[in-house]
């Protein structure tokens, strides 16, 4: 079975042409491209310049099963999808563009979703365990991504592998777990109103928890702090954090792990995830010594009587910057 499967972003897109065998989670790759995303129009001239370039010789397109991740909203609409890139003017259906480029089937999902799927594909050296325990054998999963917002999906098992449910759960409300977050959250709250975990569990958390921290020290100036007019203040307050562990950088990681910890437990508890607990998005990978320090793990097992429950539960970093493209690869080969 050929898959074409697609991880369409606002800046750049990965498409890859693969074969499935029955039994497969993981597909032979044939080609693999990436493109600028701004550099086309539409998606569809741009999968047909890949389409024509790696097409086996003999094939049909019609043969060809093809699942789009797209970053951003996907509206279902039978079996017809519509989607809209958060960054970039492209608006999506899936029928349409199947017809398009003459493919069997086509189905767009969100990007998060994909890499929902890709959690099945993935090998032992694609994770990083940060509490080892036994999943149980089609145990539901959890996964959570912290990155520009803050993505929740939980998987349950089908007699087909595992089913991904998306959720808005990053935009649950903030439950402090001590005195400090108690303050965290009267800041937050001053500025937004509403604060939910995307507030604080995001690039633009962490320097919502820096600028908070901050404040506290300094009285209120927040204007001539060299982090948080920098370029890109999250990355520059954890490049901070790993160089100077004694800085207020380093304590604003900290904190941001322990939010982390206590979230992902509260959705553990909510799945009930023997399958086991999975930490995706841009930011797991980039501050992985933090979340390998414990804080993380001791936030997300502090849960009173149910502590022993999170306890037995295995909580895996997703270390595979493709996650996605394998997720919306086994997609396509599910139509």
């Amino acid at each position: 079975m050929l898959v074409l499967a697609g991880d369409i972003g606002g800046t750049k897109t990965l498409l890859q042409l693969g074969r499935f065998n029955a039994g497969q989670t993981r597909a032979e790759v044939i080609a693999e491209q990436r493109f600028d995303s701004q550099a086309y129009p539409a998606p569809g001239p741009m999968v047909e310049t890949f389409l024509q370039s790696h097409q086996p010789e003999g094939t049909d397109r019609t043969d060809i099963q093809a699942c789009f991740g797209i970053a951003g909203p996907v509206t279902p609409d039978g079996k017809n999808q519509q989607a809209q890139l958060t960054n970039l003017l492209w608006q999506l259906d899936s029928l349409s563009l199947s017809r398009e480029i003459g493919l069997g089937q086509l189905k767009l999902i969100n990007d998060f979703q994909a890499i929902g799927y890709g959690i099945e594909a993935l090998y032992d050296e694609d994770l990083t365990p940060l509490q080892q325990a036994a999943a149980k054998e089609g145990g539901p999963r959890v996964i959570i991504g912290a990155g520009t917002g803050l993505g929740v999906a939980q998987l349950f098992a089908t007699h087909d592998g595992y089913e991904v449910f998306s959720s808005e759960g990053g935009h649950l409300d903030f439950a402090p777990q001590n005195d400090t977050q108690d303050a965290l959250l009267t800041f937050l709250r001053q500025q937004y109103g509403h604060v939910s975990y995307e507030r604080l569990l995001s690039g633009m958390g962490l320097e919502n928890i820096y600028r908070f921290l901050l404040t506290q020290s300094s009285g209120g100036d927040t204007r001539s702090d060299a982090l948080l007019g920098s370029e890109d203040p999250a990355a520059a307050i954890s490049q901070q954090a790993f160089s100077d562990e004694s800085s207020l950088a380093s304590h604003s990681l900290r904190l941001f792990c322990e939010v982390y910890g206590a979230m992902a437990g509260n959705m553990a508890l909510t799945a009930l995830a023997t399958g086991g607990v999975y930490i995706s998005g841009g930011i797991a990978t980039k501050i992985l010594p933090a979340l390998q320090q414990g804080d993380f793990i001791k936030a997300f097992n502090a849960k009173g009587r149910m502590s022993r429950l999170t306890q037995s539960m295995p909580v895996h970093v997703v270390t595979n910057p493709q996650v996605g493209l394998l997720g919306a690869a086994l997609a396509a080969s599910r139509l």
